[in-house]
């Protein structure tokens, strides 16, 4: 995960800090990466994402060094911070704590979160709330291009929430946000992360006609667990947008969070399915719960593992794989649009 930015109203940034839990001491210089998690780890009942305890939830784990990053520093990462503050930007990476985001900010790579903070959406492992979205924000995308401006982005990576009660789910945004970024901002390079639109091609079409440089569309984990991970997605479905995403011409991105319950063989034969739908690019990261409401880690992936299944992706004939702990689906996101 890079620089994710959203503007919203004070209300919401004050709900949305419920997310971001600050270290426990402003003298800590080393801190746990995670997504939204304080330093002392995972939920000690690993409860389930309505609040009710899991039977046999795991005990609380001490997480392992390799999960642990330095506070970002250094004059880009100063300065950014800087016009965000000064544009009354609000940054999601900041309150999540992402453990990427000084490296990104000094690399010039943001992450642009749209379509607002309200999901129609309860995936057990995300931490941004779930609801009745407001209305369409049709300023947005113009507002998102001239932060990219402003900030002197190179690459932009833009997500967004999923937007299940529009027509179109959000892909006319996605589309405006990319012409816009183009205009005030000429020659960057785009890569958008989208939901499935509900299977809806047209409105993958209407992303498409925008030609982002990379189209990225994570399948997150294995399909038996998606019941748990992902209730309102299908697998299959995943699969099919990346098939037709290829088919038009697209660069393909997709990604998986490992520590969800998932086994080896599973996360192989992801990889597998991923290039049958000739799928370019693979990120693999380790899975962080945002908060004891939410899917519990399982277990914590060494890096050798991460190494060895970059290995094996590269085999297979991903063009590019990053996998880590610490990866999020836009790391070094700027060396892969080519």
């Amino acid at each position: 995960m890079n620089f994710v930015i959203q503007e919203i109203p004070a209300t919401a940034q004050a709900a949305e800090g419920q997310a971001g839990v600050a270290p426990a001491h402003e003298s800590e210089r080393v801190q746990t990466a995670g997504l939204g998690v304080p330093p002392s780890g995972d939920s000690p009942t690993g409860d389930s994402p309505t609040g009710v305890p899991r039977a046999g939830a795991p005990p609380r784990r001490q997480r392992p060094d390799w999960l642990r990053v330095r506070i970002p520093s250094g004059e880009r990462f100063a300065h950014l911070k800087t016009l965000i503050d000064s544009h009354k930007l609000h940054t999601v990476c900041e309150e999540a704590r992402c453990p990427n985001m000084g490296e990104c900010w000094e690399a010039g790579t943001a992450t642009f979160m749209i379509l607002g903070d309200v999901c129609t959406r309860s995936c057990g492992f995300c931490a941004v709330a779930t609801g009745r979205p407001p209305a369409l924000d049709t300023g947005e995308p113009l507002r998102v291009a001239e932060a990219m401006r402003v900030m002197g982005v190179r690459h932009a990576v833009i997500t967004s929430v999923n937007r299940d009660e529009l027509p179109d789910g959000g892909a006319w945004v996605f589309a405006e946000t990319i012409r816009r970024a183009r205009e005030v901002r000429p020659g960057i390079k785009i890569e958008v992360l989208i939901p499935d639109f509900r299977g809806e091609w047209w409105a993958l079409q209407r992303v498409m006609d925008a030609r982002p440089d990379i189209l990225n569309h994570n399948t997150e984990t294995v399909p038996r667990l998606y019941l748990q991970v992902r209730p309102q997605a299908k697998y299959d479905r995943s699969l099919e947008l990346l098939r037709r995403a290829k088919q038009g011409g697209m660069v393909t991105k997709s990604g998986l969070m490992l520590g969800l319950g998932e086994r080896t063989d599973e996360v192989r034969a992801v990889m597998s399915d991923l290039r049958t739908v000739s799928c370019d690019i693979l990120t693999l990261g380790q899975y962080l719960q945002p908060t004891k409401n939410h899917l519990p880690v399982e277990r914590y992936v060494h890096p050798d593992e991460f190494l060895q299944l970059k290995e094996e992706g590269l085999a297979m004939g991903f063009r590019h794989v990053e996998s880590g702990p610490l990866v999020r689906s836009s790391y070094h996101a700027e060396y892969q649009a080519g």
